[in-house]
């Protein structure tokens, strides 16, 4: 539990291949059922500041209460994403901390000295994330995620669809494009 931003509601490992990541995490582990969101555009995504056109394609599933998010840039647009791969990393990137109270955890974070690295929006205004630079060590970077708003419901589906998996229907195609 971390004092500042609660507890840890999401791994998100950066990877190069979806596909394979998707099939370790199903046949090593047992872990899903796993639902894709393919080449997804991130709204008002900006990089460092900046505006970037970055795309991700993303595969989300619960293990527990603890939900995995598999993330492959789908271009080469400026990211946080593209920056761990380009340093020779492939894995675990950041842990998540989702919030109904965003602008206060945000606020809160920047007058604590946290910067930036990237911010957007999945699914409109209640929607926003955003990423700080806190790598100390790769797979420490902090997100926080606003689940105000639909990305609860869908978040709490997918929980529910991994209890008691059956291993059926490993990969559940979802939006995107």
């Amino acid at each position: 539990m971390s004092r500042i931003f609660g507890a840890v509601t999401q791994n998100g490992y950066v990877v190069r291949d979806l596909d394979s990541a998707i099939k370790h995490w199903v046949d090593a582990l047992g872990v899903g059922p796993w639902f894709y969101f393919e080449d997804v555009q991130v709204e008002d995504f900006r990089y460092r500041g900046e505006p970037s056109d970055a795309r991700i394609s993303v595969a989300l599933a619960n293990s527990g209460d603890l939900q995995i998010e598999l993330i492959q840039p789908s271009n080469d647009a400026p990211s946080m994403y593209r920056d761990f791969l380009a340093a020779g990393h492939e894995g675990l990137q950041h842990m998540c901390y989702w919030t109904t109270e965003y602008q206060d955890l945000y606020d809160n974070a920047i007058d604590l000295g946290y910067v930036v690295g990237q911010e957007g929006k999945i699914g409109g205004e209640h929607g926003r994330f955003a990423y700080f630079e806190t790598q100390g060590h790769p797979g420490t970077v902090v997100e926080i995620s606003d689940v105000s708003g639909p990305k609860r419901a869908v978040f709490d589906f997918i929980r529910k669809s991994s209890i008691g998996w059956d291993g059926s229907k490993p990969i559940r195609p979802m939006g995107g494009k």
